[in-house]
């Protein structure tokens, strides 16, 4: 089989532990898997982590080069802590309204990326952080102003991806204003399309603008677009974002293990229903029986529910390839990405 279109490309997964499975190493050297994402829980010291990655890709067919992602947002939420840059929240970003600030976290953690091979970034958070009840978004947002957020989203996008790592804007359209966590429970929202073209959507449109290579969506029921379904299962809401805002790159879902779906849905119907809503990308972020799973029922989807979603898969390989990995790395520790850090806690 043509390498290009295996289905297994839009499959992006996660393992257990320091060392990459034997059977999801198989499936990458087949090309049936599209990326693989990194947790804390995969990393050891920085020459291990680039061996890793390093040993990952050179298995990927040269067709279908492998994509190694990453959560690293700051504050909260980063995969890579010391030796490498631990750097504020994203709140303390927007806060202080730094634009070369901003600029440079993105240029920094670009290239604490690249040099352990990693070429795409789970972030920015573009939620509005408009619930003070909020249970998992909160310090990850720019702000609580849809203007801000905005701003400091176009910034740090068109820094990071300027570097050579692709960036995903999430969680469309939008996980900010919920009072429950969706790795829990199924959040619901009842704003009106006014509400969100008011304050959900617009720092969407300013990643789109700023030409962000991927969003995530939220498994979370917006009812006034769609009462039954999440944005990950819903038609409806993904037309929002390819009519109305007129977004045409790499669409992920969230993991498809979090219980807002994974306690609705079984497998099969996740698979089926997430690309029948214009999904491109699944996460199976843990259980490797899951994404067996996933995979059988990918490779049993039709040619045209498969076509549009590789088609973007392989322009986003094309646009951001994987980053070169130098011989000799400039860090970790990264003194001057340290000192932004603390210039930006400092507030000066």
């Amino acid at each position: 089989m043509d390498a290009t279109w295996q289905p297994g490309q839009l499959l992006f997964v996660g393992f257990e532990g320091t060392q990459c499975p034997r059977p999801l190493a198989e499936l990458v050297a087949a090309g049936r898997i599209g990326g693989v994402i990194l947790f804390g829980r995969n990393v050891d010291d920085p020459a291990g982590v680039r061996k890793r990655v390093a040993e990952l890709r050179a298995r990927a067919p040269e067709q279908t080069p492998l994509c190694v992602a990453i959560d690293q947002e700051g504050g909260r939420v980063q995969r890579l802590r010391a030796p490498w840059t631990e750097w504020p929240s994203m709140r303390r970003f927007g806060e202080l309204g730094e634009a070369e600030w901003t600029a440079g976290l993105a240029r920094a953690l670009a290239t604490e990326l690249s040099e352990c091979g990693i070429g795409l970034d789970f972030a920015p958070v573009v939620d509005v952080d408009s619930n003070p009840d909020n249970p998992v978004i909160g310090d990850r947002s720019f702000g609580r102003a849809p203007a801000r957020v905005a701003t400091q989203a176009r910034i740090f996008i068109e820094a990071m991806q300027a570097a050579g790592v692709a960036c995903c804007a999430k969680h469309f359209p939008g996980h900010g204003d919920t009072s429950l966590d969706s790795h829990l429970a199924l959040p619901r929202l009842p704003h009106d399309l006014d509400r969100l073209f008011e304050v959900e959507l617009p720092p969407f449109e300013a990643a789109i603008a700023a030409g962000v290579a991927s969003i995530m969506t939220a498994h979370v029921v917006f009812e006034a677009v769609d009462r039954v379904r999440p944005a990950t299962f819903s038609p409806d809401v993904i037309a929002l974002l390819r009519e109305r805002l007129g977004f045409d790159g790499l669409l992920f879902s969230d993991d498809l293990e979090m219980k807002a779906v994974a306690d609705h849905w079984e497998p099969r119907h996740m698979v089926e229903a997430a690309l029948g809503a214009g999904i491109d990308a699944l996460l199976v972020c843990r259980n490797f029986d899951f994404v067996t799973e996933v995979l059988t029922r990918l490779e049993r989807c039709r040619d045209a529910q498969l076509e549009g979603a590789l088609g973007r898969m392989a322009a986003f390989k094309r646009r951001f390839p994987g980053p070169s990995v130098p011989e000799t790395p400039s860090g970790p520790p990264y003194p001057e990405h340290a000192a932004l850090a603390d210039r930006v806690l400092r507030g000066g």
